[in-house]
């Protein structure tokens, strides 16, 4: 059965600069059980909600099977991670999440690409690995709710 393993809301960037650098400390409370959505603005107190330049991307999903055993959303910095739900398959699709609160649908614009960051933050050989396989960034079309737990998903082309 399909489900929302984890959820992350940050109000921070934290790879700002060189990934030899480290990443910024993580603030509390970032990874949470519930987040709530607006439509065509993300999600409410993370880092990209509202804005302009990234509206397109402000929600980002991710399959647990695309990470290796041990990872999570701390360390690939996406918004959503599933399991039992392929995402990485869906751009130009409509991914339609509802984990009891009614519908959220999100609008798969594209591939959440991988970055150097990942060679730090996961092991070495990981940013290479995650190629493909780096979750999707979208729209979300409707006001919700997301929570951690069993989850119905549907896809709409």
């Amino acid at each position: 059965m399909p489900e929302i393993v984890q959820l992350l809301a940050s109000p921070v960037h934290r790879y700002v600069g060189r990934p030899a650098d480290g990443p910024a400390p993580a603030p509390p409370g970032e990874l949470v059980d519930e987040v709530r959505i607006r439509a065509g603005l993300g999600i409410v107190g993370d880092r990209y909600f509202g804005k302009p330049a990234h509206r397109n991307a402000s929600v980002t999903v991710i399959a647990r099977e695309s990470l290796p055993p041990g990872i999570d959303l701390t360390q690939v910095r996406r918004n959503v991670l599933t399991a039992g739900v392929e995402v990485d398959g869906l751009v130009g699709a409509l991914l339609v999440l509802d984990s009891g609160d009614g519908p959220v649908r999100l609008r798969v614009n594209r591939p959440a690409n991988p970055c150097a960051w990942m060679d730090v933050t996961i092991g070495p050989g990981a940013f290479r690995a995650l190629r493909g396989r780096g979750g999707v960034r979208c729209t979300p079309l409707d006001d919700g709710v997301l929570r951690v737990g069993p989850l119905t998903a549907n896809v709409e082309r």
